[in-house]
C-alpha cells in the first residue's frame, strides 16, 4: 500500500470546487437506479396515508398518472402494492389468484399507455388475508410453508398472465423461488424475471406499509394460536451469514435479481450478497425508514430531497444497483433539477 504523507498529499485539494467534488466522487445516485413502489386500491379517488408521509393510495387511473409521470422523468420502474378492501380478505388469500383482481387490472391499464416503464409486482399473500401473515396459517397458528407455496405459484402466474415484467416473492418461503421460476416457465413465461426478497428481516420498520395496504391481522388474533409477527419465517435481524446461503439457494432455484429489506440498518447484507454472489442486488428503503427520514428533514427544515438522496447514495455505495424507494419522484425531480453543493 501507498503511504500518501502530508503536506506533499493534501486530500482537501479534491474537494475545493463543486465540480472537482463531482468529478472525483466515487458513487452517484441516478434516475435509473430508482424504483417507485405505488398503493393501488379500488376507491375513485387517491386517499392519503397518515404513518407515510405524501404517500397515498391511489385509484387506477391515478396510478396510471403517476406512472407516466415516472417514466417522464427517467425512473425505470414501479413495484405495485395492492390495498384490498376487507370485504375481499380470507384466510387464504383466495383474491391474490384472480385473474381480474385490483392488480391484474392496474397492469393492463399501464400496458395500454406503453410507457418504456417496468412493472414489478410483488408476490405475497399479506394484503390478501384477513389475518395479515404471508401464507396459509397451520392449526398451531404458523404458517404452513408448502401449502403457501401453491398458492403463490398461482398468484405469481396470473401477475404474469396480466402483463408483469418481473414477480417478486416477498414471503419469505423456503422453496417457492424454484416452484414460481417452474411454474412460469411451464406455462411460456420464461423471459418474466423473479426478484427475490433474500433477505428479508422480521424488522420493526415495516409499520406504515402495513397501515397502508391494511394489514391489521396480526394484532386481531381472528384465528386460534394467531402469531403476532412474523419471526417464523422473516430472518432474524442479527443473522448476516444465513443471507448468504439464502442467497446462493435462490439463485440456484431461478432467481434473477436478489433484495435486501430493510435497506438502511442492513447495507453490510447488501455488500455481503454483492461480494459473494456477483449477482444484482436491490436494496429497499422501506416505509418507516422513508418516514423517519421525511420527519427528520422536516423537523430540521432541511430538503427531503437531498436527505433521501445521501440514505440512497449510501445503498449505492454498499452495491446496491437500484433502491425502491417512496421518495423517488421527489428524487428523480432534484436530480433533474440540481441545486445541491456537491
Amino acid at each position: 500500500m501507498i503511504v500518501r504523507a502530508y503536506p506533499q498529499t493534501r486530500m482537501r485539494r479534491l474537494r475545493k470546487h463543486p465540480w472537482l467534488r463531482r468529478l472525483t466522487q466515487e458513487h452517484q445516485v441516478q434516475t435509473s437506479d430508482l424504483i417507485l413502489p405505488i398503493f393501488v386500491h379500488d376507491e375513485a379517488q387517491s386517499q392519503s396515508i397518515a404513518s407515510l408521509p405524501g404517500v397515498s393510495r391511489h385509484s387506477i387511473d391515478n396510478c396510471v398518472r403517476l406512472c407516466e409521470q415516472a417514466c417522464a422523468l427517467g425512473i425505470t420502474a414501479v413495484a405495485l402494492f395492492p390495498a384490498v378492501a376487507s370485504d375481499k380478505k380470507d384466510a387464504l388469500g383466495s383474491e391474490a389468484l384472480r385473474d381480474d383482481n385490483l392488480i391484474a387490472r392496474t397492469i393492463v391499464a399501464i400496458r395500454e399507455r406503453r410507457l418504456d416503464l417496468g412493472i414489478i409486482c410483488d408476490c405475497a399473500l399479506d394484503p390478501y388475508t384477513d389475518h395479515s401473515h404471508d401464507g396459509v396459517l397451520q392449526t398451531d397458528g404458523d404458517v404452513d410453508n408448502d401449502a403457501t407455496i401453491i398458492q403463490l405459484t398461482k398468484q405469481a402466474l396470473a401477475l404474469a398472465n396480466a402483463g408483469a415484467d418481473v414477480i417478486a416473492p416477498s414471503d419469505m418461503m423456503d422453496g417457492r423461488i424454484g416452484a414460481i421460476r417452474q411454474a412460469l416457465d411451464s406455462a411460456g413465461h420464461q423471459s418474466v424475471s423473479i426478484l427475490s426478497y433474500t433477505a428479508k428481516y422480521a424488522s420493526r420498520f415495516y409499520g406504515p406499509f402495513r397501515d397502508a395496504v391494511g394489514a391489521d391481522g396480526l394484532t386481531q388474533a381472528r384465528y386460534p394460536h394467531q402469531k403476532s409477527n412474523k419471526k417464523t419465517y422473516q430472518m432474524h435481524p442479527a443473522n448476516r451469514l444465513e443471507a448468504r446461503h439464502i442467497a446462493l439457494q435462490h439463485l440456484h432455484e431461478g432467481a434473477d435479481c436478489l433484495m435486501v429489506k430493510p435497506a438502511m440498518n442492513y447495507l453490510d447484507v447488501v455488500l455481503d450478497l454483492v461480494q459473494e454472489t456477483q449477482a444484482p442486488v436491490f436494496a429497499y428503503q422501506v416505509s418507516g425508514e422513508y418516514a423517519m427520514l421525511v420527519h427528520y428533514a422536516e423537523r430540521m427544515q432541511l430538503s427531503t430531497a437531498e436527505v433521501l438522496q445521501e440514505s440512497l447514495l449510501a445503498c449505492k455505495r454498499a452495491g446496491a444497483r437500484a433502491v425502491l424507494t417512496y421518495g423517488a419522484l421527489d428524487v428523480a425531480h432534484a436530480l433533474a433539477n440540481p441545486t445541491i453543493d456537491c
